[in-house]
């Protein structure tokens, strides 16, 4: 479902209906939906404290972290916390042997000691216009899907550019609420922000893979970053004269501590969920997305384990590939179990089944939606082939070896030199780009790795998928070694100048066109490419028939449910939920309580498994119980658990009291819940939160980072 017209349009447009206490809830609207309702549960803050556009507000204090996190200020200088996982790479890029900030944990001891990260960028919400009515006049009920979504797009485009006219802030268009309403979301957007301090990974990741979407669990998944700003208060590309920014707003620190049945509200930015997929995008799932991910991702995990056991620096290399590429594949492990343990596809079923009573009982409805879940379900079947090969290609090639996705940014090189009349000024501009690039990559590139890589995920390929839906280049490669995978990967990662730093350097320092044109993994990540848009050119028709099926059942449910309390799918903006800290039963006669403590650290210890490691000075600080202000009791809880609706995006949100004072660092979902994207488990589902006083305990006693400590505004 996630190509072409279909992600553009689901993604941005799906809704549910509110139930329990799920709901990823629009901040600027919340006195038309929500407010009671949160005021009872324990709210003690107004709408307006939440989101105000000429006033300091909640909103003011959190930020889009990089391309995929949350991140919230909490000091009056621009202090910034998000999760360990979101600012990993950060970590990663300036450890190296002898500083190995990833394994020792680091922290500025003054403001100049903090590191800058080029191209790391936090992005404020500064307002939200409704522009609905600018695009629904615009729109008539005979336009196809295809028309309608690209005047929509066009129209909103425009509107976006005319809203930030004069300023220095950026704007995104975004659709919502099945595609009738339309947003622009104004943002300032920041380019120097610094490393502050993280743990070390045997504390931040305490668990890593294996705890990974479960409870219980022990880990303090925190970083922290500074936002800068010119001496004039605007965004800035780094320099050493730049100071530290003057928020609008910053999260207090509540030292209160956290209880069973206490309010929590989550402010971040969802990625994405589907609340409304239809049982044939469920079975698309069950049946060939999931399956296909562990089987081709678990090959690939197995062969980067093993390199980053050889030695410290082996693993450093690896660490930030290995967590990206094991996280959803442990994803798609625990959502197969879970449409079967939570029923999901039945409560589908049931749905469909309303759906299409209600609409048998009107004439008019007939005409309307009587083709819905037809067009759904012939769309999903006729793509079905198509979705599979352009997953086992996405999977095995263009996401599998380093070196093929290496070789595929060359392209616009190549074709440069290629012209007759090259323009100099663009081939230089390429050459730099590439060039630096290139010495990332091959800091963290290990060639025997690669070489096992594609050898394993290549035979994949080969064995499992259809050999007409195999590239070219590969089809004669394959007949030319007589099926031979492990010959042919060798002579390719021999000859080919992405896959040996020296030559590449040779290359770049002289570029030639035939040079590029000649080289076997450019020729091989060419031909991967035009099989990969041949499959999604297929399926163009088929996107345009399910995105009019979709847009059709979400219309059709929400007249079938009118009056309904719904709120909109995520799409990476804004969103605020609310529920309450507590517990839960996963299986009969079981009953996980809402918190860890640090003895759950030291009973999990294996000295013989980094995962498990435990540092000798969060020992010796346990044994002496030596906890402050932060402790529970004689107790120095770790983390806990809320019923708040979230899903990929809202890593590194803050989790808040009804007072608006922070009390967590939202950082995972729960096992039972891997199913939330698409029905939330009211019973079940959980976010997994790091307890806040134990990540400052952390900064003050273990890292002895006063400094940043005394930053803090704390409420006891």
């Amino acid at each position: 479902m996630k190509k072409g017209l279909v992600f553009l349009l689901l993604c941005s447009s799906m809704f549910r209906i509110a139930l329990a206490d799920e709901g990823m809830w629009l901040p600027f609207l919340l006195n038309q939906v929500n407010m009671d309702k949160m005021q009872e549960m324990g709210l003690k803050l107004s709408a307006e404290e939440i989101y105000n556009v000429n006033q300091s507000s909640l909103k003011d204090a959190i930020v889009i972290f990089g391309g995929g996190c949350t991140g919230e200020i909490i000091s009056d200088q621009g202090l910034l916390l998000t999760n360990m996982h979101c600012g990993y790479h950060q970590v990663q890029s300036h450890s190296t042997i002898e500083n190995d900030y990833l394994k020792e944990g680091f922290w500025a001891k003054e403001l100049k000691d903090e590191l800058p990260n080029p191209e790391l960028t936090v992005k404020f919400l500064v307002k939200v216009e409704d522009v609905s009515e600018k695009i629904n006049s615009q729109l008539t009920d005979d336009m196809s899907e295809k028309a309608r979504y690209q005047k929509i797009d066009t129209l909103g485009i425009e509107i976006a550019k005319v809203a930030v006219k004069g300023t220095h802030y950026e704007s995104i268009f975004k659709s919502y609420y099945g595609g009738n309403q339309f947003y622009v979301l104004i943002y300032e957007t920041f380019t120097d922000v610094r490393l502050v301090a993280n743990p070390p990974v045997s504390i931040g990741d305490f668990g890593s893979l294996t705890d990974n979407w479960m409870w219980p669990r022990h880990k303090a998944d925190f970083s922290m970053f500074r936002v800068y700003t010119s001496p004039d208060g605007k965004p800035a590309e780094y320099s050493p004269e730049n100071i530290p920014l003057k928020p609008k707003h910053h999260l207090p620190v509540s030292l209160k501590g956290v209880q069973a049945d206490d309010y929590a509200m989550i402010l971040g930015n969802p990625g994405s969920t589907d609340r409304f997929m239809t049982t044939f995008g469920m079975n698309e799932l069950i049946e060939i997305e999931n399956p296909n991910r562990i089987k081709i991702r678990g090959a690939k995990l197995e062969i980067m384990n093993q390199t980053m056991a050889i030695s410290p620096a082996h693993r450093i290399m690896y660490a930030a590939k290995y967590k990206g590429a094991s996280n959803y594949w442990k994803y798609s492990v625990a959502q197969m179990a879970g449409f079967k343990r939570n029923n999901v596809l039945e409560q589908g079923r049931e749905l469909e089944k309303e759906f299409v009573t209600w609409v048998s009982q009107s004439e008019d409805r007939e005409v309307k939606y009587g083709e819905t879940l037809k067009l759904i379900e012939d769309g999903y079947n006729a793509r079905k082939e198509f979705a599979n090969a352009s997953q086992y290609i996405s999977e095995t090639m263009q996401r599998g070896a380093e070196a093929v996705g290496f070789a595929g940014m060359a392209n616009s090189l190549f074709e440069e030199l290629s012209k007759r009349k090259s323009n100099k000024e663009e081939i230089q501009s390429l050459v730099d780009g590439l060039e630096s690039y290139g010495k990332r990559y091959y800091r963290d590139y290990h060639k025997e790795t690669d070489q096992k890589i594609a050898v394993a995920l290549f035979q994949i390929l080969r064995n499992d998928l259809d050999i007409k839906y195999h590239p070219d280049y590969f089809i004669s490669a394959m007949e030319q070694y007589n099926q031979d995978v492990e010959k042919f990967v060798a002579d390719l990662y021999a000859k080919s100048i992405f896959a040996n730093e020296a030559a590449f350097n040779t290359f770049i320092a002289n570029p030639k066109s035939k040079v590029i044109s000649k080289d076997p993994i450019f020729q091989l990540t060419l031909s991967v490419d035009t099989k990969y848009a041949d499959l999604s050119m297929q399926t163009r028709s088929y996107d345009e028939q399910l995105a009019k099926g979709h847009r059709l059942f979400i219309q059709g449910v929400m007249d079938m449910q009118e009056g309904g309390n719904f709120y909109p799918d995520a799409n990476f903006t804004m969103r605020l939920t609310y529920g309450k800290v507590g517990g839960y039963s996963p299986n009969d006669a079981v009953y996980y309580k809402h918190y860890t403590t640090l003895a759950g650290v030291m009973e999990k210890e294996d000295p013989n498994n980094y995962e498990f490691i435990v540092p000798a000075k969060l020992k010796e600080l346990y044994e002496a119980k030596d906890y402050g202000k932060y402790a529970y009791g004689d107790e120095m809880r770790v983390c806990f658990t809320t019923n708040n609706d979230i899903t990929g995006g809202n890593s590194g949100s803050s989790v808040i009291n009804g007072k608006g004072e922070l009390i967590g660092l939202a950082f995972d979902s729960n096992w039972e819940g891997m199913t939330g994207d698409i029905e939330f488990e009211e019973k079940m589902q959980k976010t997994v939160c790091t307890d806040i006083k134990y990540i400052i305990w952390l900064m003050e006693k273990f890292m002895g980072a006063q400094r940043i400590v005394d930053e803090l505004t704390f409420v006891e």
